[in-house]
């Protein structure tokens, strides 16, 4: 824990900070439209808003020095979206932001890809206005996708909004996984594998369609398990699915869980995995409407791995969210056991400390 004094300090750098600049970030927030409990989770940094509307992070670890990592958060207004790369401070790294992009919905950072030779971490965000999925290499954002690549066949119906990427173990192959905002009521999910084209840039190949629908809303919240090779995604009202994310598998198609389906609100939405282990942790969901965190148990329960049983619920102070992100890697003093960030609708994400998150979960996991 940090002293008294370097907190004050800390507060107190970024007040002035904030006198500075117009669109400064606050290291608390003051106000809340939730009614507040004693058990809302408060962040510690609310980032500079955005221009239209907030949606989904995800988190870009430098490994060389993890207080420079980055969180990547879209900005989804029609002409004039983007994919906002923050600070841990909360501030908008401008040179690195890239905009207008034609609504970006979703968004997902994959380490270890080939490109030119060399292995590249990228940024990925589904751009529903052009029907494409848009790359991004980090940490300089320079865009690696030729303009774009065309997902669903170009069936405007589909307008890609969730994705998530996979990185198979035993060969690393690379993978997309790509929802969209309609789709049949089995096949809803397309997997796409990426490669190096040659000249700079990444292209896609479809390789599988998967995944079980209600028909109810959407499927936009989508999160793989890189560990233990399992993508999640939140058919939204109905539950948490889960199956493979391996595409090769003979039992690819089988859909291994659906849980969540009692005590939320009424969306199912983000997800993301905090391991605390190579098997064990937390699949952490947003309750949207509820303002609050589902956490459920990672590895399932004794002899039956699929069964996923609800540990906790905390309220938090991000309003109605959509996408959030999480990881266990120590970033900087203020995160030292990681960093959950949550989008809120008032533009902006909230970043949260993991220990004010351990604080609110059972005893003795």
């Amino acid at each position: 824990m940090q002293s008294s004094s370097l907190t004050a300090c800390a507060v107190l750098s970024l007040l002035l900070s904030a006198c500075r600049s117009g669109d400064a970030p606050r290291a608390t927030p003051s106000t809340t439209s939730v009614a507040a409990t004693t058990d809302t989770l408060r962040p510690v940094v609310v980032t500079s808003a955005v221009l239209n509307d907030s949606d989904d992070p995800a988190i870009w670890i430098d490994t060389l020095n993890p207080s420079r990592s980055l969180i990547v958060g879209t900005d989804k207004g029609d002409s004039t979206g983007g994919l906002y790369v923050f600070t841990l401070d909360g501030r908008i790294d401008s040179t690195r932001t890239r905009r207008p992009l034609k609504r970006p919905n979703n968004v997902d950072i994959i380490t270890g890809v080939s490109l030119d030779g060399k292995r590249i971490d990228v940024a990925v965000t589904a751009e529903r206005g052009t029907m494409s999925l848009r790359m991004f290499r980090l940490p300089d954002m320079t865009p690696i996708d030729g303009g774009g690549i065309k997902v669903f066949d170009g069936d405007a119906t589909r307008a890609p909004m969730g994705i998530a990427m996979y990185r198979r173990q035993g060969d690393g192959a690379v993978f997309a996984i790509v929802g969209g905002k309609s789709g049949p009521s089995e096949g809803y999910l397309w997997q796409y594998r990426l490669a190096d084209a040659g000249n700079g840039t990444l292209t896609a190949t479809r390789v599988r369609t998967f995944g079980a629908y209600s028909g109810r809303k959407e499927i936009e919240a989508i999160a793989v398990d890189q560990q233990l090779g399992f993508v999640y995604y939140s058919d939204e009202t109905v539950g948490i699915r889960k199956y493979y994310a391996d595409p090769d598998r003979a039992d690819a198609a089988k859909e291994l869980a659906l849980f969540g389906t009692t005590g939320f609100v009424s969306d199912h939405e983000g997800i993301a995995v905090y391991p605390t282990s190579d098997s064990t942790g937390y699949l952490v969901v947003s309750d949207q409407q509820g303002h609050r965190l589902q956490l459920f148990a990672r590895e399932g329960s004794t002899g039956a791995p699929h069964t996923h049983v609800a540990l906790a619920t905390i309220p938090v102070a991000a309003q109605e969210t959509d996408g959030l992100d999480v990881t266990a890697h120590a970033l900087s003093p203020a995160f030292p056991e990681g960093l959950l960030v949550m989008m809120s609708t008032d533009k902006t994400f909230h970043f949260y400390d993991w220990r004010d998150v351990r604080k609110r979960l059972p005893l003795n996991r």
